[in-house]
């Protein structure tokens, strides 16, 4: 398995070195607790890690939709805002169902990213 970097554009993408970060991170608690626990434990070891990193978030941010001048009731939380500019969502599975990349898409159009 190679663990060269992938790059792409960056005027197109310019997150790339802190993904890059937040990806090793990921698979770094992955490693350590490996799998079968719920997703509020890995989100708990990968707010640690940001925290014992120094690199700035916000956990469960919330985001309203507005509709002609109405926020709407339904609210979304995005399980992490890393340096405001990056949203991640913790999964505990196998895989990454189509849901949850309309998840993604849903916590992008409402923040604007």
């Amino acid at each position: 398995m190679s663990s060269q970097k992938i790059t792409f554009d960056r005027e197109e993408y310019p997150p790339q070195d802190e993904t890059y970060l937040l990806n090793g991170i990921a698979m770094e608690i992955h490693r350590i607790l490996g799998r079968g626990f719920l997703e509020i434990v890995y989100k708990d070891a990968f707010e640690l890690e940001l925290r014992n990193r120094g690199i700035p978030y916000e956990r469960e941010k919330e985001y309203t939709v507005e509709y002609k001048g109405v926020i709407l009731p339904h609210r979304f939380f995005a399980d992490f805002v890393v340096l405001n500019n990056i949203i991640i969502e913790i999964k505990a599975q196998k895989g990454v169902a189509e849901e949850h990349y309309n998840q993604v898409l849903n916590y992008l159009a409402v923040s604007k990213m």
